[in-house]
């Protein structure tokens, strides 16, 4: 009896962590940059009674273990906005920002300037450069251009020449996994990850990266586990 307990138990717990998945997927469907994430669990089976006395013989006990989560890296859709400051990666990349616990790293290309001049994210935090610094403009900088290589210039006052004010620190890791969520749409390396820049990603200006949850499958997914 305890046994049958412990088993009916099991199954619960992994649907109430598949709930709590699908519905932080669900929140974030309209956030920039969103990796949608998916329970994994372990399934172990074996057949029930085999006396003739037994209504139903040969049912399948089922034990079921949570075994964590993985996240779904694939490019979300690239939505235009016309703002010369919003950048979106094609390829795995991730932008390098400044927090107050560290370095972070994120795909939310909606970037804006604060009053300080400093390129930051929407949360406000600075966007590095190739030297790991902040990216700062002047306070008459205009007509900004961001290259696909993260590279940005602007024309400042009433110059007809390009002045560099620096190019983003696009990075990738050995492993997508080697990166974990931390809130607030940013990622922190894992111990002994290391950063390296990356040449194959591209950025694209005047676009931002949509959330990559289908929202129509993660319904599905809702309603499939309040069943």
């Amino acid at each position: 009896m305890e046994n049958a307990l412990l088993i009916g138990l099991s199954r619960q717990m992994v649907l109430e962590r598949q709930l709590d998945v699908t519905a932080n997927n669900l929140a974030n469907v309209n956030t920039n940059g969103f990796k949608s994430d998916h329970a994994l669990f372990e399934e172990y089976l074996r057949s029930g009674a085999h006396e003739d006395n037994f209504v139903s013989r040969d049912r399948a006990v089922s034990f079921v273990q949570d075994r964590g989560t993985f996240r779904d890296d694939s490019q979300g859709a690239v939505q235009i906005t016309n703002n010369p400051l919003d950048v979106a990666i094609s390829g795995g990349g991730m932008l390098a920002v400044q927090t107050a616990a560290g370095e972070r790293y994120t795909r939310d290309g909606n970037l804006h300037l604060n009053n300080l001049g400093q390129l930051v994210t929407s949360a406000g935090d600075p966007v590095l450069n190739a030297a790991g610094a902040p990216i700062v403009f002047q306070p008459t900088d205009h007509d900004v251009n961001i290259a696909a290589d993260g590279t940005i210039t602007v024309l400042e006052g009433t110059s007809r020449a390009d002045s560099i004010r620096g190019k983003l620190r696009v990075v990738s890791f050995a492993s997508a996994q080697q990166l974990l969520k931390q809130g607030g749409n940013l990622y922190a390396a894992t111990e002994g990850a290391a950063a390296q820049v990356d040449s194959k990603s591209t950025v694209q200006q005047g676009y931002i990266e949509k959330s990559n949850v289908n929202s129509v499958t993660e319904m599905s997914n809702m309603i499939a586990i309040s069943r």
